[in-house]
């Protein structure tokens, strides 16, 4: 039970998230290059949602059953060859199969990640273990964001920086398996016990928060860049530049957030709910600032201050599921609040690419945070029960 450990897991989530999230920070040039409506941007989003949603259950019985060590590698490895797939993809229908298998290959990372940080993380460090392996997440999406913004701007196009990402993903796979060990499982791939899983206190609001919470970030994360390019004319670079400012200011939110968990009395379920009720509200407030801001600059203050909670609730979110369950069943119940996350995500992007197509950006932003108020909202009666 050590911190390496950590860094060990967090460096995986790192990889995995700069190969997923690439295809966020290629939004602007996807539309670019196959000429296509910001609905259709949101269905590419959509598609990259479906394959990670649809695949959630199996990775989450895989760990359950056969241990996170071989599902983290085989998840890593077929990250890579998805990346191919979106760089070599001639056309936007042969893009979105691509992107279905990206998200196909990163529904091993929840399950998985959360599983390798209850088994080597400190005991009594165990909110802020699991927000520093979160910061993977923001971390990897702001590298993801550099990487296809910088490519974008040399004479091999956006496409090569997935090229470069594959590579990586296929070095960091090699390297995690001979360092890293992990536990073994059950032995049996089982489907998982929803109906247990449902009947668990707390469990069902914070699942159904998790929609409200999983639209909002997915759809954050997949439209900075089109708003700054398109309704504040900022350079596609600028653009990239503030959304890895906006995983800067998420990672930063995550660890704060871990910090105060630890610090609070009370159960780990219940003080991570009372953090994540105060992050749902303040995101709603920061929503209310990008709505506000007119130029590059003032919007990506904005964008900035919106990240410490929009992006920064995750680890918490985990810190909070993964307490209200038996470890032994960490990859089910993530597999549950995870599903929940991305239906938001495939739900919201083609909405608010709608909105911004037939209104405005604004309208569109209004929207997500109209969502993160319900999901604070619902999310108050766990961060009062003193028995959570």
């Amino acid at each position: 039970m050590t911190w390496r450990g950590v860094g060990v897991v967090s460096g995986w989530q790192v990889t995995a998230s700069l190969c997923f999230y690439a295809i966020f920070a290629a939004t602007a040039f996807v539309r670019e290059s196959f000429g296509v409506s910001r609905t259709l941007v949101g269905v590419s989003l959509t598609a990259t949602m479906a394959g990670y949603t649809a695949c959630l259950f199996l990775t989450g019985a895989a760990v359950d059953g056969y241990g996170e060590r071989p599902v983290m590698v085989i998840g890593l490895a077929a990250l890579a060859a998805a990346m191919v797939g979106v760089a070599l993809a001639p056309s936007f229908s042969l893009l979105l199969v691509a992107l279905v298998v990206v998200g196909c290959a990163y529904a091993t990372a929840m399950p998985a990640t959360n599983r390798a940080v209850i088994v080597v993380a400190p005991a009594e460090r165990r909110n802020l273990a699991m927000n520093v392996k979160q910061v993977g997440v923001t971390a990897g999406s702001g590298l993801g964001a550099l990487l296809v913004t910088s490519a974008a701007g040399t004479r091999y196009g956006w496409r090569v920086g997935f090229g470069v990402a594959a590579v990586l993903a296929v070095v960091v796979a090699a390297v995690f398996a001979t360092t890293y060990r992990g536990r073994g499982g059950s032995g049996d791939l089982s489907p998982p016990d929803l109906r247990g899983l449902a009947g668990l206190a707390g469990y069902r609001p914070l699942v159904a928060a998790g929609f409200f919470l999983g639209a909002a970030v997915f759809t954050t994360t997949g439209y900075v860049v089109l708003h700054l390019t398109e309704s504040v004319g900022a350079a596609a670079a600028v653009g990239g530049l503030v959304l890895a400012g906006v995983q800067v200011t998420g990672s930063l939110g995550r660890l704060v957030g871990g910090s105060v968990a630890d610090a609070l009395p009370g159960s780990n379920a219940r003080a991570s709910a009372r953090v994540l009720v105060v992050q749902a509200l303040l995101a709603g407030v920061a929503f209310g600032g990008v709505v506000a801001a007119g130029t590059p600059a003032t919007a990506g203050v904005a964008f900035a201050v919106l990240g410490l909670f929009i992006l920064g609730f995750p680890g918490v979110y985990y810190a909070c599921l993964t307490a209200l369950v038996p470890d032994d069943q960490v990859g089910a119940a993530t597999a549950g609040g995870q599903t929940a996350l991305n239906l938001g995500g495939l739900t919201a992007p083609p909405v608010f690419g709608f909105l911004a197509d037939t209104l405005s950006y604004d309208a569109g932003w209004t929207l997500l945070a109209g969502c993160t108020l319900v999901a604070g909202a619902l999310l108050v009666g766990l961060a009062r029960d003193e028995h959570a």
